[in-house]
């Protein structure tokens, strides 16, 4: 019953995303989400009681995806200098996702929200955590010299990568590629922390 539930929840998700990405998360209403989802309104708040609630979960479900990408990407090989290539490449992979995830994550209008805050600051937290351990490891840094450059290298990743979504989306083909533009972040990233030990 459960699991019946949950298969018609999913195509609500799907149009909710879809709203809020166009839309925004002030600009979109329970009436659109349930216009989208082919669904009356008092079928659509059954599933959610709130377009709050509806958001927050949309936002746990993507944060997690997003982690696991990015998890993944850190457990690909054993070498941290392909373990800093490919963390950057999922990131803009994930930003350069064709159903928005992105935005409705980074660019809700809902940042202040307590909520939501404290799940951003979780994922950032998580993020620059395992980027600290690679940095650590490589750079033979204090881990409090390591964290202050992890948050540095995902704060590059981050700020890069919305730029680069937002040119690409300006220029079209003479944009960057996804491959060009990870290229050039990773190498300014990685010819920083491979420096370190020879530094010291």
């Amino acid at each position: 019953m459960a699991n019946q539930r949950q298969e018609k929840r999913e195509p609500v998700l799907q149009a909710a995303q879809a709203v809020f990405v166009t839309n925004g998360y002030h600009g979109s209403s329970m009436e659109d989400i349930a216009r989208t989802a082919r669904i009356s309104k008092p079928v659509l708040y059954q599933y959610f009681p709130s377009k709050r609630e509806l958001y927050i979960e949309l936002l746990d479900l993507n944060l997690r995806t997003l982690t696991d990408v990015l998890n993944e990407s850190t457990r690909s090989t054993k070498h941290n200098k392909e373990r800093v290539h490919d963390a950057i490449r999922a990131y803009y992979g994930y930003v350069a996702r064709d159903d928005g995830a992105y935005r409705l994550v980074f660019e809700s209008g809902l940042s202040n929200d307590p909520d939501v805050s404290v799940r951003l600051a979780a994922f950032r937290a998580d993020f620059a955590a395992a980027i600290t351990q690679i940095i650590s490891e490589d750079a033979q840094l204090p881990l409090v010299e390591a964290e202050l450059l992890g948050r540095g290298l995902t704060g590059l990743a981050q700020v890069s990568a919305r730029f680069w979504i937002e040119a690409t989306a300006e220029q079209g083909r003479a944009g960057l590629s996804l491959d060009r533009a990870t290229e050039l972040i990773y190498r300014f990233a990685w010819r920083g922390i491979s420096r370190f030990p020879k530094d010291t």
